[in-house]
């Protein structure tokens, strides 16, 4: 890999890591600001809601932490190959976070049992949204890269009609035999 390719593909994992992060330490002040200003939406008060939350935010600091790992890996060795340690203790993560993703809709019930007449229809709208905003970033993150925003993502969906695999899956594969 030449040094404008290794520069090019540092910035990107800087921006991917960096975003990751912006958004775990934003989403609190959000929630917190719409359950303030919206309290008929009683986001706080659904179970749900607090689950939905949790998941998004430890699927986010895993990508972040992903992201990061491969980038310092790149500065310090000059690749940016994902460090075995990393790609084991993610794939255990994965276990984790499937069995939060089934707790998380058992939250649903639960506060569908719960408020019964007095469910606050809106705020679950908004949790089922996180819901499943946090179940498209543990596809996106274990299974098929979701997101295509830069030229050589959009030419490869153009090019083969079918989407690619996420890097963490790729690296999961590679180590396979290894984990």
């Amino acid at each position: 890999m030449g040094d404008a390719m290794k520069r090019l593909v540092a910035e990107r994992l800087a921006y991917l890591y960096r975003g990751e992060l912006f958004t775990v330490i934003t989403i609190l002040p959000l929630s917190w600001v719409g359950n303030r200003v919206f309290p008929r939406l009683q986001l706080f008060e659904l179970s749900a809601f607090w689950m939905s939350l949790f998941l998004f935010e430890l699927l986010l600091i895993q990508g972040a932490w992903y992201w990061y790992r491969k980038s310092r890996r790149l500065k310090k060795e000059g690749t940016s190959i994902t460090p075995e340690p990393v790609v084991r203790r993610l794939r255990h993560c994965r276990v984790f976070n499937l069995a939060l993703i089934v707790l998380t809709a058992c939250a649903f019930g639960l506060d569908w049992i719960r408020f019964q007449s007095d469910f606050p229809v809106y705020g679950l709208r908004i949790t089922l949204f996180l819901y499943v905003f946090a179940i498209l970033e543990y596809i996106n993150y274990f299974h098929i890269q979701l997101m295509y925003d830069n030229r050589s993502d959009v030419q490869y969906l153009i090019q083969n009609r079918r989407m690619k695999r996420s890097a963490l899956y790729k690296d999961m594969q590679r180590l396979r035999p290894v984990v």
